[in-house]
């Protein structure tokens, strides 16, 4: 099965940090963002990698070249400009296989075992085309995104956060033209609302590092307690 590193957002909330080096690469821990996806990616089994890129791209495939000395295998989706979440997935899509495959935030830090997602992707199908990971709400973002009741909703109970990591069917993508850019949220609304989008509430370690101050404090947590995820 295959996965996909969404990598090519400017990472706006990370200025000036991303002004002259890629948000993927930014450090924690001696180790590029990316790195501890790509790893943890790697331990489930899963080394046929796509990697979105578009902003400061070179320098993401000279870190990470075709990901050999990694022990995985990539393929890069360049973006003339950033597509969105969505938009990206759907121009990366000939790279897929048209199987159901795993997308992952390249700035999310994670123990999350993606050999489970692997194992929801593969249940995946066109009527039944999304199973998301949910977290806790984390400070910064209070109000959640999903209620989670058997299969994912749109609640105004208990909401979760949806943590950048999925498993998709290609169908979900299939109405969006290729190059157009488009969000994550608009292809989810409709299965959601029929009921057919799975998910999980996970527990564990996960770090939205989406702010200079975040990846300061991850570092610094990592440096004075090193661990492999």
């Amino acid at each position: 099965m295959k996965a996909m590193i969404l990598a090519a957002g400017r990472g706006e909330r990370m200025r000036p940090l991303t002004d002259t080096t890629p948000k993927p690469l930014l450090q924690v821990g001696g180790k590029p963002l990316i790195g501890w996806v790509i790893e943890r990616l790697k331990r489930a089994g899963v080394t046929d990698l796509v990697v979105n890129v578009s902003h400061l791209a070179e320098q993401i495939e000279a870190a990470l070249g075709d990901g050999a000395a990694d022990g995985v295998k990539i393929v890069y989706s360049f973006e003339r400009e950033a597509l969105e979440t969505a938009g990206g997935i759907a121009w990366a899509l000939p790279l897929l296989d048209n199987q159901p495959f795993l997308v992952v935030n390249s700035d999310v830090y994670s123990d999350y075992d993606f050999a489970n997602l692997v194992a929801r992707a593969r249940n995946l199908s066109a009527s039944q085309p999304v199973h998301l990971v949910l977290v806790d709400n984390p400070e910064h973002h209070p109000a959640g995104d999903f209620g989670l009741r058997g299969r994912v909703v749109t609640s105004d109970g208990e909401r979760l956060t949806f943590s950048g990591i999925g498993a998709y069917h290609p169908a979900l993508f299939s109405d969006i033209v290729r190059g157009a850019k488009a969000r994550l949220a608009a292809q989810l609304a409709s299965p959601i609302a029929d009921g057919r989008v799975s998910g999980e509430h996970f527990r564990g370690e996960w770090n939205d590092v989406g702010t200079p101050q975040r990846l300061a404090t991850l570092d610094a947590r990592l440096t004075r307690h090193p661990r492999a995820l």
